[in-house]
This record gives C-alpha cells, sequence and structure tokens, in this order.
C-alpha cells in the first residue's frame, strides 16, 4: 500500500475500534494502539496483510470472527481496493471453521484448517499450498509485533537509541481522539432533542393545523482543541524526543497546537506540520533554540496565556502539560500561571514521567504549586503509559468539579 495512498493511521485504528467495539467486539484503547503499532512496523502491502494484523491484535476469541469481517468489510471497503482480495465475505468450511476468503492464511492457521475459501471476484491460494514470501511477510509482522509488545512497558529514559528509533514511528502514529463538546448551532434530528416549535407550526398547516408530526433539534458537537505543551529543558531530555514525536502525530490527526519550553516559549504547530518528517524535526529543532537549557515553566505558560490563551487556544480547550516540574523560577509564578490557565481551559492534564517512580512525591516546588489546578495527573514514561494518556484526552468532555482536584492529584485520575 503506497504511503501517498494510505489514508491517516490515527483516524482509521480510532474508527475501526470504535466500530468494532459497537458491533460487540470488546476493543480497548490498548487493543487499538496495538493494532496501529502493528501496522507502522509491518507495512503491510496488501488487504491481506492489514486484515490478519487486525485479526491477531484486535480480536480475543473464534467467536468475534464473524463480526471482525462484517465491519472490516464496513470500514476498509471504501479506503482500500479489495478486489486484490476477492473481497472478504465470510464463508464457512466444512470443519465450521470461519475465515475471509481471498486473505492467504498465514501458515499457523492453514496447518490447523482454516484455510480461504473462494470469493465472488476471485479465489483464494491453493488450499495446502505454502507461499514464502507470505511465510517470510507475516514472521516479520509477529516479529514487530514482538518487540512492541517487549518495549511497551519499559521507560523511555532506559531504551537504547535503536529502541528509541522503533518507538518513535509508532509513538507519532498513536490513535488520538478529542473529546466532543456541544456547539451553538442546532440541526435537526428524527428522534432526539427539544421540539422545534416553529417547524412543527409551519409543518402543521399541511394537516390542517394539527401538529400531527413532532419535529426536533439537538445541539451540533464538534471536537475539542488539544494543546499540547512539552518540557524540553535539560531534566526532560531523555523524554522530551519522544514527546515531540507524539506532538507531531497529534498536530498531523487532529489539528492538535503545539508548543515546547526551557527557559521561553516556542510554537511549533507550523513546523512540525509539514509532510517531510526529516524537515519538520530540523525546523523544530532550528526554531527550539533553548532545547536542553534551564526551566521556566511559570514564565513559559504565562507567554502562552499572554499570546495565545487569551485570544483563543486556551478557551475551552484540553491543554496537556508534560514536565518534571522542577522550576527553577519561584513556584509563586508557576502558582499564578496555572490559575489563569485553569479559568481558560476545560481541562488541564500534566505528564510527569517521574510519577512512575514508586518513591515519587510531588514535593518539588513547581509541582507542589502546580497540582491543586490539575485535572487528571499522569506519568507517560512508556509507551503502555501513554495509552492512558491518550485515554485520558478522549475521556476529558466532561467538565471536572475544581474541587475534585485533591482527589485526582492522589489517585492520578479526575
Amino acid at each position: 500500500m503506497p504511503a501517498s495512498e494510505r489514508p491517516d493511521l490515527s483516524a482509521i485504528c480510532a474508527a475501526f475500534g470504535d466500530a468494532l467495539h459497537r458491533a460487540g467486539v470488546p476493543v480497548t484503547p490498548e487493543r487499538s494502539a496495538r493494532f496501529a503499532s502493528a501496522v507502522v512496523l509491518a507495512d503491510p502491502r496488501s488487504t491481506s496483510d492489514l486484515y490478519w494484523l487486525g485479526r491477531v491484535t484486535l480480536t480475543t476469541s473464534r467467536e468475534q470472527f464473524e463480526t471482525f469481517d462484517r465491519v472490516f468489510r464496513q470500514i476498509f471497503r471504501g479506503l482500500i481496493d479489495l478486489s486484490q482480495t476477492g473481497g472478504l465475505e465470510q464463508r464457512e468450511d466444512d470443519s465450521g471453521s470461519t475465515d475471509a476468503p481471498g486473505v492467504d492464511s498465514p501458515p499457523s492457521v492453514r496447518e490447523s484448517g482454516m484455510q480461504g475459501s473462494a470469493g465472488k471476484h476471485g479465489t483464494s491460494a491453493t488450499p495446502g499450498a505454502v507461499s514464502e514470501d507470505s511465510d517470510s511477510e507475516g514472521a516479520a509482522a509477529l516479529a514487530a509485533v514482538s518487540d512492541v509488545e517487549r518495549l511497551s512497558d519499559r521507560e523511555f529514559s532506559t531504551l537504547t537509541a535503536e529502541e528509541l528509533a522503533l518507538l518513535q514511528r509508532l509513538v507519532e502514529q498513536l490513535p488520538l481522539v478529542p473529546p466532543l463538546r456541544r456547539g451553538r448551532r442546532t440541526r435537526r434530528h428524527r428522534s432526539a432533542g427539544t421540539i422545534d416549535v416553529r417547524s412543527t407550526l409551519r409543518r402543521s398547516h399541511r394537516t390542517g393545523g394539527d401538529p400531527v408530526h413532532l419535529l426536533r433539534r439537538r445541539r451540533t458537537t464538534k471536537p475539542r482543541r488539544i494543546v499540547l505543551i512539552a518540557d524540553v529543558s535539560g531534566s526532560m531530555e531523555p523524554y522530551a524526543r519522544i514527546y515531540l514525536h507524539l506532538l507531531r502525530g497529534a498536530v498531523r490527526a487532529i489539528n492538535a497546537e503545539a508548543f515546547v519550553f526551557a527557559t521561553h516559549l516556542t510554537r511549533l504547530t507550523g513546523q512540525l506540520s509539514s509532510m517531510d518528517t526529516e524537515q519538520a524535526y530540523a525546523k523544530a529543532a532550528a526554531a527550539a533554540n533553548d532545547w536542553s537549557g534551564g526551566t521556566r515553566i511559570g514564565v513559559s505558560l504565562k507567554t502562552f496565556i499572554d499570546r495565545y490563551g487569551r485570544r483563543g487556544l486556551a478557551r475551552g480547550a484540553v491543554v496537556v502539560i508534560v514536565s518534571d516540574g522542577w522550576e527553577s523560577d519561584r513556584p509563586e509564578f508557576l502558582g499564578d500561571a496555572m490559575t489563569q490557565l485553569s479559568r481558560l481551559a476545560h481541562h488541564i492534564i500534566w505528564v510527569n514521567p517521574r510519577k512512575a517512580a514508586e518513591s515519587f512525591e510531588p514535593l518539588t516546588g513547581g509541582m507542589a504549586t502546580a497540582l491543586p489546578h490539575v485535572d487528571t495527573f499522569l506519568s507517560g514514561h512508556s509507551l503502555r503509559a501513554l495509552n492512558d494518556v491518550m485515554a485520558a484526552i478522549a475521556a476529558a468532555g466532561d467538565r471536572v468539579d475544581r474541587g475534585t482536584r485533591d482527589r485526582a492529584r492522589i489517585t492520578g485520575a479526575a
């Protein structure tokens, strides 16, 4: 599948996982992220490859195969050319097992008797025939998934350069779903919402003045703006580069706003939106000239509020701050900035990789000052922990009672 023809991976994974969940397959955010990781690493060249990557990572029992095939056909028919697979019509063989025709079964599946059968527009591989190419591709895909599983719980600061390079692509493709907010506009709805009196009375003229049909309208929904602000000072060096990839993925997938800071704030939304990956990071590195410098969290957040926040970027947004909270200025500066930010933002998520340590306590001046204004406090120190960050962003739709923030500080959840 050429990169130029491949749809946005984050959108595909989110839509496919959501559709499977609604159809009765219990797909968790972690499994959706695993599917995205497998697709990035294996780089499937056909619908057959994509089908098996999804089936291996998203299903847990044979009973789910039929639903998986049906949803796969619905989601990907319009995105990918399925003619090469002969369609994905569900068929059942004599042994009672199900499979998708036109999708060459991997060796383990063929040996167990689960072989593809003829589809509407083509035929599958000859039963029992083993393709060395498909075997090697399947083995490579499984090896890639195995590497991801092995590194999922490893802290970013302990990874080698090769392991970081492997995870950076995955982090950039993590499925990020922004929460929804109710818009001011309304639209007609068949059953939900409030009665549209004006339209109902206008329609009643057709029935002699009797309002036989009650017309309704409901508020529209829009995705909330996501703002990510990452600390790239010296103390955050082991984590800063991996989070830069998360920022780029969010900018390209959901039009998020991206900022970094050390001694001062730098907006990187434009630089990270570049189609060329290497060019995007080169521009970001050139713009953030204080990389690995000191840490001035309060001053940087104050700059964000004054230049961007009050002008609309922070109003009603979900703001994600990635920092260890080691402030070099007076903690009161950070406290004042967080107070102002909490009045503008809808939800504040603070990600501190140091929180993963069992002995961690938010006793540093900056972190202790900021935490009372934080809705959700997470570590985000590993690939699996980043799934918690993605889930927290997606679940940030409801307004958090500011009085519950002490509980959030203790439990790490809003």
